[in-house]
């Protein structure tokens, strides 16, 4: 969420910061990350990031098992705080995008730029993202014993896929937004922050991600979700994307940040 996936390290600070805000992203590491390393980190970001969402879910249940409300909060704080970190700490690498949605986002902004991000970044990203989002729900099920077992939870209904495009639309923006004005540094905090408090504000608890829904089809547990509802949050998600970064685009013109800098 940091830096774009296709940009060279080896190539002058001002000058990939300058194609980086044409982009819409910020500027490259500055060591040499190959594609192969880029996709490890998401890989690695995505599942320990389903691992905080499953593993506090079930920590949750067991440490407050007659108190759902009590069991959200202790989940979203978890989720909150890890997310944070996670993208602190990869940030620097592959962008800590966790979640296809921002790749492709990212994409759709930077195809246009010869150092933006290529198809072939992108299809690395998302795989990483979906394979790291599973293996996070069956290492989350290892830590606290549970079997593995395919979610029985239905979550797909009218209010709970508008919420999902509500909380994807503004996960999206506020990640281009501050991507689009210069304020990278605040990304790690903001992101933690909105998704900690979209847990509350919609009623579907802010999935807002497809790599993170697909891992929590794996867990039978507080945080699951039933296979059935996994393609309706899916396109909710995609639409919110849009809808975000047509938000972001509108808000924070390319023109306006430049002038800033």
């Amino acid at each position: 969420m940091s830096a774009p996936m296709g940009a060279q390290a080896d190539a002058p600070e001002s000058s990939t910061v300058d194609a980086a805000t044409t982009a819409g992203v910020t500027a490259a590491v500055t060591w040499p990350a190959a594609l192969w390393r880029r996709a490890l980190g998401e890989l690695l970001g995505t599942g320990l990031l389903v691992a905080v969402v499953v593993g506090s879910g079930i920590a949750a249940a067991n440490l407050s098992p007659d108190d759902v409300g009590l069991q959200l909060l202790e989940n979203s704080l978890a989720t909150a705080l890890g997310l944070a970190v996670l993208i602190a700490v990869l940030g620097p690498l592959s962008g800590a995008h966790f979640n296809p949605v921002v790749t492709l986002a990212g994409w759709v902004l930077g195809r246009r730029d010869p150092a933006g991000p290529r198809l072939g970044d992108v299809a690395a990203y998302v795989a990483a993202q979906l394979t790291g989002g599973i293996g996070g729900a069956l290492l989350a099920n290892a830590m606290f014993g549970e079997p593995t077992a395919i979610a029985t939870t239905d979550r797909a209904s009218g209010a709970t896929l508008l919420a999902e495009v509500v909380a994807t639309a503004g996960l999206v923006l506020v990640i281009f937004g501050l991507l689009r004005a210069g304020r990278d540094t605040l990304i790690a905090p903001a992101v933690g922050a909105y998704i900690g408090a979209a847990y509350w504000f919609t009623s579907s608890t802010s999935f807002a991600n497809p790599a993170v829904t697909l891992g929590r089809v794996f867990s039978d547990t507080f945080a699951g979700i039933a296979p059935g509802s996994v393609p309706p949050f899916v396109l909710a998600q995609l639409v919110g994307g849009a809808v975000g970064l047509g938000l972001a685009v509108v808000l924070y013109p390319v023109g306006a940040a430049r002038a800033r800098r």
